[in-house]
């Protein structure tokens, strides 16, 4: 393949790998997504394609809707194993950010939601919220009728809509200043406030302290998910040995939302994600498998590190 064929996939690579994050939920996945529309770039007459990114946009979402509808990946979320990879705020695979929607897609909390959606509803929402596409694109993408695409997005909408919590974008400086007032409660001991900076019907879940658990573990009252994170965020020298030193907390945004990273040297070795709603804390993700952070943590070498909270720790 000659180096314009090449150059010109390479100026799309970033677009094509947020548009299959978005669909996957995992930055791995995409990778490998976006590589294999690559092959396909390799191996087509190219003389035959009229406009390139429409025809690399429509091989590489076939491709992630393939991944979504194979047996693994169906077992696997089914049983209940399955967290969205966070990525780092900045990291090209974020994509397009210019709109709410766009900011909005590419959350934890609407990458989880996607979940309900059947494959083509979820292909879409994305194509059409994240990135604008209109109901013919779609329709030609997907193979699918104008009037399909149509009732697919109505379907998606609503679907997101009945799972959303709170409503609109929270302001960052009081998204930040929830977090650290959650951080001073859990490292102090004092649970009542804990409860008191979560709303009614918080849950929290975590991949079990490095994705030992076969299943996610879930916690669903104010009580148990502060007596939980009570626990959680008391140091002990087992804690350190498993994290392989004294981690470092620090603050972060990652995917859009506030983010406590625990550090040790330049490797993220664990992450508490939050999802603000109505000035209270609504979901808080515990993720510390490496292969879920490996790509947040490549991202933290690179342009890191956030601001360091002051704990105990």
């Amino acid at each position: 393949m000659d180096s314009t064929a090449t150059d010109r996939f390479e100026a799309g690579r970033n677009r094509l790998a947020s548009l299959a994050y978005r669909l996957l939920g995992s930055a791995a996945d995409a990778e490998d997504a976006v590589q294999d529309a690559f092959l396909h770039w390799q191996a087509a007459d190219r003389q035959r394609i009229d406009v390139p990114e429409a025809w690399l946009t429509k091989v590489t979402t076939n491709l992630c809707l393939d991944r979504l509808r194979s047996a693994q990946v169906r077992r696997e979320r089914t049983v209940g194993a399955w967290l969205p990879e966070p990525l780092l705020d900045g990291d090209p695979m974020l994509g397009p950010a210019d709109t709410f929607e766009q900011r909005e897609s590419v959350s934890l909390a609407v990458l989880t939601l996607m979940e309900r959606l059947s494959t083509l509803e979820r292909a879409v929402y994305v194509l059409r919220e994240a990135f604008a596409h209109s109901h013919a694109e779609i329709a030609e993408i997907l193979d699918i009728t104008e009037s399909a695409s149509q009732q697919h997005l109505h379907r998606a909408r609503r679907r997101i809509n009945d799972g959303r919590r709170g409503g609109g974008e929270v302001d960052p400086a009081s998204a930040r200043r929830i977090v650290e007032e959650f951080l001073a409660a859990a490292t102090s001991g004092r649970t009542e406030r804990l409860v008191a900076l979560l709303t009614d019907d918080a849950t929290a879940i975590s991949d079990g302290a490095g994705g030992r658990a076969q299943t996610l573990l879930r916690y669903d009252t104010p009580e148990r998910i502060a007596a939980v994170v009570r626990a959680g965020f008391k140091p002990t020298p087992a804690k350190r040995r498993f994290a392989g030193g004294t981690p470092a907390l620090h603050y972060a945004l990652v995917n859009g939302a506030p983010a406590i990273l625990f550090v040790v040297g330049d490797h993220i070795v664990g992450s508490a994600l939050f999802d603000i709603a109505d000035g209270k804390i609504a979901t808080m993700r515990g993720i510390a498998a490496p292969a879920r952070l490996a790509r947040l943590t490549a991202a933290w070498r690179q342009h890191g590190p956030g601001t360091r909270l002051v704990t105990p720790w």
